[in-house]
């Protein structure tokens, strides 16, 4: 007899917590004693008084793994609240990269004209190279990156994702 193994999906946690040292290394702690992996993940002070903060983690696993993360996040004491943005319904979900290309002659020009198609931003110009700035979904990253390792890639920094609900209802 075997099990069938859940299939896993791709799940964008927003997390709202107390601004407090060490609170971030309690939820990766959480993930990495459980196995779990994080595939993105970024923090940010979203109160006037930067008492509360938002984190947002990207995260792959089957549904009831999924719903254990969830209960475990919302256990611990700091965490004000959990939403699965992937489960709630429609979200926007966007990261930004700078990406540096250098070349020179005719991979210049392509790497420019595939900027311009892809709307990123020279934020850094040198006669052998460029960085471009792009914001929008991973999977347009993505693509720049690629298309851009035949023209000269050289670095990439990426922010990780961030999520929102859509509509007029806050999170």
């Amino acid at each position: 007899m075997r099990i069938k193994q859940a299939e896993a999906e791709r799940h964008v946690l927003a997390i709202t917590v107390d601004n407090e040292a060490g609170i971030l290394a309690k939820i990766a702690g959480l993930f990495t004693a459980r196995g779990y992996n994080i595939d993105s993940l970024t923090v940010a002070d979203i109160s006037d008084n930067h008492e509360i903060s938002r984190i947002t983690i990207v995260t792959n696993g089957p549904p009831a793994v999924i719903d254990q993360i969830r209960a475990q996040l919302e256990r611990l004491i700091p965490v004000h609240k959990v939403i699965d943005l992937t489960e709630e319904g429609p979200h926007v979900e966007r990261e930004l990269a700078l990406v540096k290309v250098a070349g020179t002659g005719e991979k210049r020009v392509e790497a420019l004209r595939l900027a311009d198609i892809f709307r990123a931003k020279p934020v850094d110009t040198t006669t052998e190279s460029f960085i471009f700035e792009i914001t929008g979904a991973p999977e347009k990253i993505d693509s720049f990156v690629h298309l851009m390792r035949e023209l000269g890639l050289v670095e990439v920094g990426r922010t990780g994702i961030v999520g929102m609900m859509r509509g007029a209802q806050g999170a």
